[in-house]
């Protein structure tokens, strides 16, 4: 795709103005009664299933890609610290942890990307500060709880795993949703499956990380024309790498968070989502994935569930 083509593409799949100018949540606004409600009717086994990986020094992030991150480093600021001389006295062991806030499962706040000096709803870049994101920053998104839906690409194309570099289209996802029975309604929150997040379990750390699969820039199309509320993989870079816009670097990044205002999740592990949606034929259930609400920050670490 040509730099001339892709703006073309922004500009058709922009929500600049759609809920107001004011507005900080972006496509989250489509996130209503009625999607909750459909979230709840998915409930059929009352099974919970996570959808996280560990916060810890053995994560994804060990600084090989975004230069500064790192895996969460953990420590102790008491064990077993006695409130006081009585022998009776109670004892408590606290500790501390330091990470990015793109560690391990996270969302990308809307705040995460800019693009010609901008950010969603024409928000301009210099707000981001020495404070932080003082607009956009992942406090303002509030609670995510709506209907999920996977649409489970690796199974759908045969493969226990994409291979990396493999482009997820438009015309992938709707095939993959058709082939499942899934009906997509607005205000979902997609999760789409490469497969590529074994690599990670596997410790084949330097392979999860380049090249990966990953969505193509008209997936943006497809996301748009659904109404859909925020979308996750299970890979480290949320879009096909090596990038298919070099000009732009980051092109799906720039089409979600800037142009759509959609949240962005990565590093969600879906292996046993899939496995059970695969099972009895169900790929909807209720979605809560809440990031942490931590005040002016571009992005938000969460331990999201899938409630089948």
């Amino acid at each position: 795709m040509t730099p001339d083509e892709f703006n073309t593409l922004a500009a058709s799949v922009s929500n600049t103005g759609r809920w107001g100018a004011d507005d900080q949540r972006g496509t989250l606004n489509l996130i209503d009664a009625d999607s909750i409600r459909r979230g709840l009717a998915a409930v059929r086994q009352a099974m919970p299933i996570p959808l996280s990986i560990p916060l810890d020094l053995e994560g994804p992030q060990d600084g090989t890609g975004i230069p500064g991150r790192i895996n969460p480093v953990r420590t102790m600021l008491g064990i077993n610290t006695s409130t006081g001389a009585h022998p009776a006295a109670a004892a408590y062991s606290d500790d501390i942890i330091v990470m990015p806030t793109q560690a391990a499962t996270h969302w990308d706040a809307l705040s995460h990307v800019s693009w010609k000096g901008r950010m969603y709803n024409n928000i301009p870049a210099d707000s981001i500060t020495a404070r932080g994101a003082t607009r956009l920053g992942i406090d303002t998104l509030g609670p995510i709880v709506t209907r999920g839906v996977l649409l489970d690409v690796a199974r759908h194309r045969g493969l226990d795993r994409l291979p990396g570099g493999t482009e997820v289209t438009g015309a992938m996802l709707e095939a993959c949703a058709h082939d499942q029975g899934v009906v997509m309604h607005p205000g979902d929150v997609v999760l789409v499956r490469t497969g590529h997040i074994q690599l990670f379990h596997e410790r084949d750390i330097h392979g999860y990380h380049t090249p990966t699969p990953g969505l193509g820039v008209d997936s943006a199309v497809f996301f748009r024309e659904a109404g859909t509320a925020a979308v996750a993989t299970d890979t480290i870079a949320f879009e096909k790498l090596p990038s298919e816009v070099p000009e732009v670097v980051l092109p799906v990044h720039v089409l979600f968070l800037v142009e759509m205002g959609m949240p962005q999740g990565q590093n969600f592990d879906l292996e046993e989502l899939a496995a059970a949606s695969a099972g009895d034929g169900h790929y909807d259930f209720l979605f809560e994935g809440t990031p942490l609400a931590i005040t002016d920050s571009t992005g938000g670490a969460m331990n999201p569930i899938a409630l089948r």
